[in-house]
């Protein structure tokens, strides 16, 4: 069975630790409609449309 010879400083773990939980950027795609970048599989936040048609009726205002 494996056992540490000496105990693992705080510092040293804590390094090798430090990716586990980072977070990526969402990947952003331009939409084909408006051409503001949205993210992949869903409604552009400007113009509501998905897949070619419209979904979301906005409102200018």
């Amino acid at each position: 069975m494996a056992v540490p010879k000496r105990r693992v400083s705080k510092a040293r773990r804590d390094k090798r630790r430090s990716n586990v939980w980072r977070m990526s950027a969402p990947e952003l795609q331009k939409c084909p409609n408006c051409g503001e970048y949205k993210r992949a599989h869903r409604v552009c936040a400007n113009c509501g449309y998905y897949n070619g048609r419209q979904v979301v009726v906005k409102e200018e205002a």
